[in-house]
């Protein structure tokens, strides 16, 4: 009697299935850190359940989530926005004025300012769409700017200059204060698996494949009787939702909002967050966020220390500006790794996998030719 064995997952499930286990662990042990006593010197100020240290962790997963959003506009797309902050800020913006004007609980005020945030993104997203390329970088920049002016002129509504304070009356005591920046850091976390998932619904679904086809070549897609325009359309007010969601998170973390928020700076910051980590990537938008915020924060406090005081002008001088050294950063990772964090990790996991794979390739080739020589039966010639 012969013996069946037990069913096996196969290696390319084995490898689908792995990322799959690595992002839940993550997440968990991100849940966790609040009630932990894990210390990183020079990297995180205090232990990770201390405020100062969940305040920044939260400040990287606001900028995340904001880095995978505008992942789907460049790297799923193809569109290169000048003016994804007008998405961000403007939900910070908007959902600061609907707290602090209208009076209304933080939830339902966060529906009206989702919505508000929809309306303008599917207003300047079916204008921009018009055209491609760097034309509609400039127009997207002109709205951004156009927001901009806005923002700091109109200083009875928005606060000017100084920005607009949060309106803590209207948001409850659990995520106010610094007490309760653990329960806050629990909602952002949420906010950033929330867009994660968004983000890879969009390019595993047909919205996803037309995107990219489009992006490869949008004249061949209208060929084929698709609509690459509405597509375009969809995913840019997609992005641009999920970049107001991320702005809402940073008004509660901040407990306001200032006119940077707005800003085209923050467009190229959050370009550059993507670049760093690699583009097309979801997990290398995460990692270029989270590494460009920490080292925003940190090398501020380094330039400030004794030691770098104390070096000659020649280099104190650079050291001191945390933008001059994220600046040589982005440089070298564009000049020595092209594909960014995460395509440089993919393309050594591939040539890995590559070798380890070939003997098994070979095996594989010879036992279907075999199985293909026994169904053609004795005599039979199987050669193409």
């Amino acid at each position: 009697m012969s013996k069946t064995s037990a069913p096996t997952q196969s290696p390319a499930k084995r490898g689908a299935l792995f990322p799959i286990g690595i992002g839940i662990g993550l997440i968990a042990l991100m849940a966790m850190l609040p009630l932990l006593n894990i210390s990183l010197p020079g990297i995180l100020p205090t232990p990770t359940y201390m405020p100062g240290t969940l305040a920044l962790l939260s400040l990287c997963m606001v900028f995340a989530a904001l880095a995978l959003s505008y992942n789907m506009l460049l790297g799923t797309a193809g569109m290169l926005s000048f003016g994804h902050a007008l998405s961000f800020g403007g939900g910070a913006y908007l959902l600061g004025m609907v707290l602090r004007y209208l009076e209304m609980p933080l939830i339902p005020a966060t529906a009206v300012a989702l919505l508000g945030g929809l309306v303008i993104a599917l207003l300047t997203g079916s204008i921009a769409n018009r055209i491609g390329g760097v034309p509609f970088a400039m127009v997207t920049l002109a709205f951004a700017q156009a927001g901009s002016v806005l923002v700091r002129r109109n200083s009875k509504v928005t606060g000017g200059e100084e920005g607009l304070s949060l309106a803590t009356a209207q948001v409850p005591d659990a995520l106010v204060g610094v007490a309760n920046t653990r329960n806050l850091y629990w909602v952002l976390l949420a906010l950033l698996v929330f867009v994660y998932l968004v983000c890879l619904w969009v390019d595993k679904s047909q919205l996803g494949h037309l995107v990219r086809a489009a992006r490869e070549n949008e004249q061949r897609v209208q060929v084929l009787g698709l609509r690459p325009y509405t597509a375009k359309v969809i995913v840019f007010v997609i992005a641009a939702v999920l970049a107001s969601l991320a702005g809402m998170g940073y008004l509660l973390l901040q407990s306001g909002t200032v006119p940077r928020a707005v800003s085209a700076d923050l467009t190229i910051t959050v370009l550059v967050m993507v670049v760093l980590g690699g583009v097309g990537f979801r997990w290398g938008a995460i990692a270029g966020g989270v590494i460009y915020t920490l080292l925003d924060q940190r090398l501020t406090v380094l330039a400030k220390t004794d030691a770098i005081q104390a070096l000659p002008d020649v280099l104190r001088v650079p050291l001191s500006e945390p933008l001059f050294l994220l600046g040589t950063l982005f440089i070298l990772v564009v000049m020595f790794l092209p594909g960014g964090i995460a395509g440089t990790i993919d393309k050594a996991w591939a040539r890995a996998r590559h070798r380890s794979a070939g003997p098994a390739v070979g095996l594989t080739a010879l036992d279907q030719a075999e199985a293909a020589d026994q169904q053609a039966g004795p005599g039979a010639d199987t050669r193409p």
